[in-house]
């Protein structure tokens, strides 16, 4: 079975990720329903079987009630959120089954409380992740909810993944990650070759993404905070930081981003 995976533009820069088969469809924090149901009415003969939602901000959830009444989509989302009901909740260890695909929920606190992602080890020959605002290119989400402990312990249970697996971030935020990066590595070849493909793409209006982890290992400092440039770039930028802390690394990395201009 061939499955295409769409990003559809929602907002200024979120992404809705729809994936389908050609018959059934499924789409992932639809923070719109607009954008859904245009790329249905594009495409005759596709039906919504399905809503994955990763987290409660709005900006992730505010079409999936519209979405729901127009399609009658069955909805998937995180256990320990508040979120539109009805749905269907569920938690790391379980298994969300979708357009015929098995994918594994995982929790990954730090974003928000109950984050979940939804990954599959192979559509159409490489992994797919569905990772909400965990794990963006080049960058991670915010910590408004969890620590930094949650959120290392996240991100390290992304990236062991396999390497082929993309990564399905929904924001647009890569290049402005990569600035940062470049700040905390300026030394990091793939980060600069990596730059200059995205800056090509954006000029173009096309998406970075998705990613891979295999790339997210090489380029993203939050995958990277134990390896020794990355240690350097934090302590240079904050002297106080305690380099053989992991947590403390990750805490002033994660920081300086919120600060970064």
């Amino acid at each position: 079975m061939t499955f295409e995976l769409i990003p559809l533009p929602a907002f200024t820069d979120n992404y809705i990720w729809l994936l389908h088969d050609g018959q059934r469809a499924l789409v992932v924090d639809p923070g719109q329903a607009q954008p859904v149901l245009d790329a249905l009415a594009q495409r005759p003969g596709l039906t919504l079987e399905a809503i994955l939602i990763t987290h409660h901000h709005a900006d992730h959830t505010g079409g999936v009630a519209a979405l729901r009444e127009a399609t009658q989509a069955h909805v998937w989302g995180p256990a320990r959120e508040r979120l539109p009901e009805p749905l269907q909740r569920v938690q790391g260890g379980q298994r969300v089954l979708a357009l015929g695909l098995d994918f594994e929920v995982l929790d990954v606190p730090g974003h928000t409380a109950g984050h979940i992602a939804f990954h599959h080890p192979d559509v159409g020959g490489q992994g797919l992740l569905f990772c909400g605002d965990t794990l963006f290119s080049g960058g991670c989400g915010r910590l408004f909810e969890g620590t930094p402990a949650q959120m290392l312990q996240s991100l390290d249970q992304l990236a062991a993944l396999p390497g082929s697996t993309r990564v399905c971030c929904t924001h647009e935020y890569t290049l402005s990650n990569l600035r940062f990066a470049r700040a905390v590595e300026p030394d990091n070849s793939a980060l600069l070759d990596y730059q200059h493909r995205c800056q090509a793409l954006r000029d173009q209006g096309l998406p970075t993404l998705p990613s891979s982890v295999a790339l997210e290992r090489a380029i993203n400092p939050f995958l990277r905070s134990r390896e020794a440039s990355v240690i350097r770039g934090v302590r240079q930028h904050d002297p106080a930081a305690d380099g053989a802390d992991e947590v403390a690394v990750f805490a002033s990395l994660r920081e300086w981003k919120n600060q970064f201009q």
